[in-house]
């Protein structure tokens, strides 16, 4: 009976302990996977979704995740925006695209491409990353879910890190004819928490962020991004304060310090020693015979 309370008291243990890291999982403010970040307009304090693109990686729009948004162009334009994506998230873009109204223009194909912090072109696991439409199309929409992102990778390889993430909407097999026509742009980034089974060991020093190798990085994002000559870029400097409240995630960039996979590796070493305690109570047996002959 002291055997059987023994194993009966370590499964309610375990199970107890099971129990109570299941919330902390739950609790985690990153929404589930396929649920979309709350958009700004939803907080008074956040700053508005962008109404522009840029127009080259380094006036690249900075864009917040959840947000939705808006830019007018013209067919034939690279539109640019920046996400930022930390170690263990799962990332989808999704973009659509008005088409001009005028009849007559031709088709056309739409490429919605994602880079990485070191300007790597990012593979997409699934979705349609570019639809060919025909003339006749009103309008086309894109979408992109990328890898896992990685606190830390083999320098050969080309998975994704910590950074700043470059999206890059446009058109391909343009007529001539069709080159200057108005379109309409919407771009979204929706994040959710892949979980500690995604984790890996390691960390960068820094997310892949503009000057992060440099002594002033934290005031990257406060100061307005140049052009390649290094003059202010124009487009960059007409809105600093959504610009530099998108430069990180929400919370700040975690660089791999903590991940749900250390409470599982608790809860598996606090079943282990439960398991050896219960092992040894059933098989040590009754104890040393006694030396007293029978019968005396």
């Amino acid at each position: 009976m002291r055997t059987l309370r023994t194993v009966t008291a370590a499964l309610l243990a375990a199970g107890g302990l099971l129990a109570t890291a299941g919330p902390a999982l739950a609790d985690d403010p990153t929404p589930a996977s396929g649920s979309a970040t709350p958009s700004s307009g939803s907080d008074p304090d956040a700053p508005p979704a962008p109404t522009e693109a840029g127009t080259s990686f380094r006036t690249a729009t900075l864009l917040a995740a959840g947000q939705r948004a808006t830019a007018d162009g013209s067919t034939g334009d690279y539109l640019y925006w920046a996400v930022p994506l930390d170690q263990g998230q799962d990332a989808t873009v999704r973009a659509k695209v008005k088409l001009p109204e005028t009849a007559g223009h031709s088709a056309a194909t739409w490429q919605l491409d994602v880079y990485d912090g070191l300007r790597r072109r990012q593979s997409c696991r699934y979705g349609m990353q570019a639809r060919k439409v025909a003339a006749d199309a009103g309008s086309v929409e894109l979408a992109c879910t990328l890898r896992t992102v990685r606190s830390w990778a083999e320098p050969w390889s080309n998975d994704p890190l910590p950074g700043r993430y470059y999206l890059r909407l446009t058109a391909t097999d343009l007529a001539p004819q069709d080159l200057g026509q108005p379109v309409h742009a919407e771009v979204e980034a929706t994040v959710s928490d892949a979980g500690g089974a995604h984790a890996v060991d390691g960390a960068l020093a820094a997310p892949l962020v503009p000057g992060a190798g440099t002594a002033d990085a934290a005031d990257d994002d406060s100061s307005p991004a140049a052009d390649d000559d290094g003059s202010p870029s124009a487009t960059a400097s007409a809105s600093p304060g959504p610009q530099a409240a998108a430069g990180e995630p929400d919370g700040g960039w975690s660089s791999g310090r903590w991940s749900d996979r250390w409470i599982w590796t608790a809860a598996g070493g606090v079943l282990a020693a439960l398991g050896g305690i219960a092992g040894y109570r059933l098989t040590r047996g009754r104890g040393r015979p006694s030396r007293v002959p029978p019968g005396v």
